[in-house]
């Protein structure tokens, strides 16, 4: 076998086949460039929001590659571009350069036929469409199409290497590669918006549910009692004068059910406070919006949570409480949330008048599936203890490690 020729050493240094420094060069290198893109595909993996996430895109591109200037362009329906998102320009030279393009020359070249272009100069492509008053000199140019479902959804555009130099082909197939995971970062973007406008969707039919089930047909119920009372005030003073009395007390219960259905409605809390603070944030509402006497015991010493976890828990803790207000006909209650065992442990409870677990299906019950369905996303356990004029108990148990762990009879109780 013949072997590699061997370079001289300088000054009695020891000599090395002359094939491995730049194997070992390129070895380098292309580790180091693997390495930027996971970095750059890590770092669009996890945001939900479509904005961010496209702004997020350019930005980690452009340092892929080193390029001076990218820009991602979404295309339309009819294959216009219909947002442009730029990295490099600052947002007083956008504002110069004025309207978005549209697509054409050459960025119009990559729509139409779907594939990446490399270009060493596009001032002297023939191509080109030219630039608008105030926009920045471009030379060397790389497009790349992003496709998602076997259909391209838009194109990275990269311009300007340092001292002039011009894209590689190791360029082209390392934004390629990107543009692959862009894609896919896109489409989960969307899809999480769209679960969240779904869910508003939800929430808006809940709320119109719940106020036709309770506030409105109260309201209803009062107008009927009230619409013979100058009839009955003509026959019978002393029995109109009871109808109004108690016409004014059901309008007081109803006043009573709205601000318990506010209570229902308050937003998440976690912006600027921790999650102890807001469940007591949360539990000093309910006492101060209805006469029942709620014992609060929330442990000094809870855990650091996922701001998702959080969240979850301070709607479970909600959702409970505006039952009781709402449904239980209870003078007392109690919260209380502590750690133990590696898990969260929330219990709601109030000596009410109950119902019957098994036969709870109505739409008056919905809140428990609600609070069924969030400790499931947390991968925890729910109980719901109840019996007529026995009071009800709520029971969850979080894991902080994201495992199921068993509740005691929950499938006894619980398990439909």
């Amino acid at each position: 076998m013949a072997q590699p020729t061997t370079c001289p050493s300088p000054r009695g240094l020891p000599s090395w086949p002359s094939t491995r420094p730049g194997r070992a060069l390129r070895r380098g290198l292309s580790e180091r460039r693997l390495a930027a893109l996971d970095a750059a595909v890590r770092g669009i993996a996890a945001v939900d929001s479509v904005g961010r996430v496209l702004q997020l895109i350019v930005d980690r591109v452009r340092e892929l590659v080193g390029a001076q200037y990218a820009a991602l362009g979404i295309v339309g329906p009819f294959g216009v571009i219909d947002q442009f998102i730029t990295s490099g320009i600052s947002d007083e030279q956008r504002a110069r350069i004025g309207a978005l393009p549209r697509g054409r020359g050459l960025l119009g070249l990559i729509i139409r036929e779907d594939r990446s272009i490399r270009i060493d100069d596009i001032a002297t492509d023939p191509r080109r469409y030219g630039f608008p008053p105030d926009h920045p000199a471009m030379h060397a140019f790389l497009g790349v199409p992003v496709r998602s479902k076997g259909q391209s959804i838009g194109n990275l555009y990269l311009t300007n290497k340092p001292s002039g130099r011009t894209f590689t082909e190791s360029d082209r197939r390392l934004v390629e590669m990107f543009a692959h995971h862009a894609a896919i970062a896109i489409e989960n973007a969307r899809l999480h918006e769209e679960v969240q406008r779904l869910a508003i969707v939800d929430e808006r039919q809940r709320i119109s549910q719940d106020l036709h089930d309770s506030i409105i047909q109260s309201l209803y119920a009062v107008g009927l009692s009230l619409e013979d009372l100058p009839e009955l005030m003509r026959h019978s003073r002393h029995e109109g004068t009871a109808r109004l009395e108690a016409g004014i007390d059901a309008i007081h219960a109803t006043i009573r059910d709205i601000r318990n259905f506010i209570l229902g409605l308050t937003p998440e809390m976690l912006d600027e406070a921790d999650l102890a603070s807001s469940i007591a944030s949360l539990a000093a509402e309910f006492q101060g919006n209805t006469m029942i006497d709620l014992d609060t015991r929330v442990s000094s010493e809870l855990p650091e949570v996922s701001p998702a976890t959080a969240a979850h828990l301070l709607a479970m803790t909600r959702e409970g409480l505006s039952n009781i207000a709402r449904h239980s006909g209870a003078t007392r209650a109690s919260l209380e949330l502590e750690h133990a065992d590696g898990a969260l442990h929330l219990t709601i409870s109030d000596n009410g008048t109950g119902f019957d677990v098994e036969a709870a299906r109505g739409s008056e019950h919905h809140g428990l599936a609600n609070l069924r369905s969030r400790v499931d996303a947390m991968g925890g356990t729910f109980l719901v203890t109840s019996e007529p004029a026995a009071g009800t108990r709520l029971e969850a148990r979080v894991p902080m490690n994201g495992r199921r762990q068993p509740m005691a009879q929950a499938e006894a109780v619980d398990g439909k």
